[in-house]
């Protein structure tokens, strides 16, 4: 690996530089709010079903709203369509805790309000992240993507931290979901002030089924992009234990509302060290063999976190998994970025969502179903056992992933 000029070069772009600060703002609040969400559930139910509800709701609409927000985001303006999407995650956070502080709040109504959220999040995520090549030039979308998941990581180990330590100190859960609607400001406030360069229209693109085939045409024509989705998709199906930490943390572990939020955000610290690795090493070798390698410790670690009966060492594992699920992140999504013309690039970006989000709000659906059948250790055993077997599989039937070493000879 050779050494960057700058870790953090992305930022010299103004734009980019904008629209991180605001992400990293309102993504914390957004990651309290996922931790708040995940405990007030169990609160209320003490079912692992419940927690596991909790993913298909965000999951339902994915699937119905994907193909729509790809479309939107080669047709329309992709900067206004995520400020309309953030606006709508702002009400969702609001009400959420206005209903709770006010005694309305239910199990259905808190469903209700994530598949909404979920919508928006849809909609956001294939817009914004087809901005972001429209804000550096080629040759930084690795260093970018990098900032994006470290900045995604950093919140993540804040942001659940924060929200144990007000569950632990206050029992409110409310607080929480209101500090997160205030959150969202900040990232409305850079969407004024960022201008990204002129995005490339397709002049036959319509909302047609024969633009949503065109995308998924063109995703599934291309083995490195496709089987980086399936690798990610099985891979986060399986070892979706992060919905399943109220149990750990509650029933197993007994280390109560404080410890959940550092269990929280464990994965978080081993993907910040990741993400911090990615941003000071411009060059890494043999692209391909490491995102299967990590994805397969990721299932490792999973496997050995769920058979822990010490805060520590689920701690550590919890951590490993995060460092490694950031390495193959990254290098998969600057694979997609730089396979993918810009006309085409919303349509990409939400077939990836469906498989990115896909992945773990239907995994959390089936941990939690499956915890409740053969107890929360042995269904994230499962897990990590399904994330190694389905490395192995695609090791063995996509070899252009195996091969792949090329970020060098596609940059300009």
């Amino acid at each position: 690996m050779k050494p960057k000029s700058s870790a953090f070069i992305s930022l010299r772009y103004k734009n980019f530089s904008i629209l991180w600060w605001g992400l990293l703002i309102s993504t914390i609040g957004t990651q309290m709010q996922v931790t708040a969400i995940n405990w007030h559930i169990y609160l209320l139910t003490k079912s692992t079903i419940s927690l596991g509800l909790v993913g298909l709701a965000n999951f339902l609409p994915l699937i119905i709203f994907s193909p729509l927000a790809g479309i939107a985001a080669d047709l329309y303006n992709r900067k206004r369509i995520v400020f309309l999407a953030q606006a709508m995650m702002t009400l969702c956070a609001f009400f959420l805790g206005f209903f709770t502080l006010t005694k309305i709040i239910s199990p259905l109504l808190i469903y209700l309000l994530v598949s909404l959220n979920s919508v928006a999040i849809v909609f956001d995520s294939s817009s914004r992240q087809s901005l972001y090549p429209l804000m550096v030039p080629k040759k930084y979308l690795a260093n970018a993507a990098s900032l994006i998941n470290l900045m995604w990581r950093t919140s993540t180990v804040v942001g659940p931290s924060i929200g144990g330590l007000i569950l632990a100190g206050f029992g409110k859960v409310e607080i929480i979901y209101f500090v997160n609607a205030v959150s969202f400001l900040a990232i409305l406030i850079a969407l004024f002030f960022i201008k990204p360069r002129r995005q490339v229209y397709q002049e036959n693109i319509s909302l047609s089924l024969s633009s949503i085939k065109e995308g998924f045409t063109f995703v599934f024509r291309r083995p490195l992009i496709s089987s980086t989705m399936v690798l990610d998709f099985f891979a986060s199906f399986f070892a979706s234990a992060n919905v399943l930490l109220p149990v750990f943390a509650k029933d197993i572990l007994k280390v109560g509302a404080q410890g959940y939020g550092f269990l929280c955000a464990a994965s978080s610290v081993g993907g910040v060290v990741a993400g911090l690795i990615f941003s000071l090493f411009s060059q890494i070798k043999k692209q391909g063999k490491l995102i299967l390698t990590t994805v397969f410790i990721y299932g490792l670690a999973t496997i050995v976190f769920g058979l822990s009966k010490s805060f520590y060492l689920s701690f550590f594992c919890l951590a490993v998994a995060g460092f490694c699920d950031v390495i193959s992140t990254v290098i998969r999504a600057t694979i997609r970025q730089l396979l993918t013309p810009d006309q085409i690039r919303g349509r990409m970006t939400a077939v990836n969502a469906m498989f990115y989000f896909g992945g773990p709000y239907l995994g959390e659906f089936e941990a939690g179903f499956l915890a409740s059948l053969v107890g929360s250790p042995i269904s994230v055993v499962i897990g990590g056992l399904g994330t190694v077997i389905t490395t192995l599989f695609i090791n063995h039937r996509v070899p252009q992933l195996r091969k792949y070493d090329n970020h060098s000879h596609s940059r300009s």
